[in-house]
């Protein structure tokens, strides 16, 4: 499984559910009593699934680093454990649920079938289509070097990171029923005035860290050569970004569609 810096997630979660949450109405929040967070990472999904219910929200993920962020932010119990092997017991919830944490798993059905041994009533999945990303940007060279990274990336990554209409069949394999799908789309923008983050960013492109943090993905496919000078471009890029952010004129927008599937546990 890969693993994520704190940092990592917020960066690429921030935002997330902040305009909309109609595409959580199937996970009937309200009702719910008792909620597992599997890969809750540092605890952005709980937070939501906290205010949007008056249900017990318990997070879990495997790295213990992410577990101690999450507590301090979100004040909600923490768990140290595999998604594949959930240190609960049969029907110990009423809704467990996971966010773009499939996508990092190379057997996702078997953290689904553990999903639903543990729930009562309903298993639910929000997972991001990576390979149905948008970008547009005013710098027209980061819109056509984040196309080539990422059709490389996708090559070269373990896992499936665009389940896609994968996921119904994967919910069914578990014994989950009326499965339903719907499409949320995190639309992160940046323009000014720009944040702290945004500033980051463009740190990050300038000296090359946000293309190595992919680089054992992307060696998998691209030559050493190749890899040094895609690396020299993504940072000529970052430089003109740094450059049209100082001049405020910069602007970019990415759209990552999400999956978001729920199914029911028969009756045992």
């Amino acid at each position: 499984m890969r693993r994520f810096t704190a940092e990592y997630l917020r960066r690429t979660r921030e935002g997330m559910w902040d305009g909309s949450r109609a595409a959580l109405s199937a996970l009937a929040l309200p009702t719910r009593t008792r909620i597992l967070d599997v890969g809750a990472g540092t605890g952005e999904l709980s937070r939501v699934l906290a205010a949007e219910s008056d249900a017990e929200v318990v997070c879990l993920d495997a790295d213990p680093r992410l577990l101690g962020v999450a507590r301090d932010e979100t004040g909600l119990p923490v768990v140290a454990g595999d998604a594949t092997r959930l240190p609960f017991e049969t029907d110990a919830f009423d809704l467990v649920v996971c966010q773009a944490l499939l996508v990092n798993l190379p057997t996702p059905a078997d953290a689904l079938c553990e999903f639903a041994r543990v729930s009562s009533d309903s298993v639910a999945a929000v997972e991001p289509d990576n390979a149905a990303v948008g970008v547009d940007s005013t710098v027209e060279r980061e819109v056509e070097l984040e196309r080539r990274v990422r059709s490389a990336y996708l090559d070269g990554v373990a896992t499936d990171v665009a389940l896609g209409d994968t996921l119904p069949a994967l919910f069914e394999r578990c014994g989950l029923r009326d499965v339903r799908t719907s499409r949320y789309h995190h639309d992160k923008r940046v323009e000014p005035p720009y944040d702290a983050g945004d500033v980051e960013d463009a740190k990050r492109k300038a000296t090359g860290e946000g293309l190595d943090a992919h680089e054992t993905e992307l060696r998998r496919v691209l030559s050493a050569d190749a890899y040094d000078a895609l690396r020299r471009e993504w940072r000529s890029m970052g430089r003109t970004v740094a450059e049209q952010m100082h001049a405020e004129e910069y602007r970019r927008a990415e759209v990552v569609p999400f999956d978001v599937v729920v199914g029911h546990v028969a009756e045992r």
